[in-house]
């Protein structure tokens, strides 16, 4: 709908640069599109442990295996070509420690805490279902994190707050 091409792996692999998956699925990418890929294509895994990329494949397919910098395993093919492979295969955004920063991290084990807290100060008084974390909570992680940080902002006037929480004027 975004005027994407969509095609199987095996086609795509040719024409790409750069491979990222985000499937959660095991082996996304195997060895028919490893065979195709352009020498020096960049793979990496979004989207579930190490499964994503068959990564015994591509080895079975090597000559060699270099380390060229942190986080990236080159492949060199018994064709020539070479295939990066990014942070062994795993999650990238936790393995590269480059793209996952604590920063984040603590503001989700926050957000885990704080839920669990809620839990079970609610016990006994929440329907069976999922249930969303309570803005005010949200709220409380957000201000906690920016105090920390050191960083102050507006408090949103009644009226910005009401426009936000409303669809009934803008687009």
């Amino acid at each position: 709908m975004d005027g994407y091409r969509v095609m199987p792996m095996v086609q795509a692999a040719p024409l790409a640069d750069f491979i990222v998956t985000a499937t959660g699925d095991k082996n996304v990418i195997d060895e028919s599109a490893f065979a195709v890929m352009k020498d020096g294509c960049v793979v990496a895994n979004s989207g579930h442990f190490n499964v994503e990329i068959n990564i015994p494949a591509l080895e079975r397919m090597s000559l060699e295996k270099r380390q060229p910098r942190a986080f990236v395993d080159q492949y060199w093919l018994k064709d020539g070509r070479k295939i990066n492979l990014l942070g062994e295969g795993r999650l990238i955004n936790l393995t590269s420690a480059e793209g996952h920063p604590s920063a984040v991290m603590d503001m989700s084990f926050a957000n885990q805490a704080l839920a669990a807290e809620f839990l079970v100060r609610n016990k006994g008084k929440l329907s069976n279902g999922v249930h969303a974390l309570p803005k005010e909570l949200d709220r409380e992680i957000a201000a906690l994190k920016l105090h920390a940080m050191g960083v102050t902002i507006d408090v949103l006037t009644p009226e910005q707050d009401a426009y936000l929480n409303s669809w009934q004027e803008g687009t």
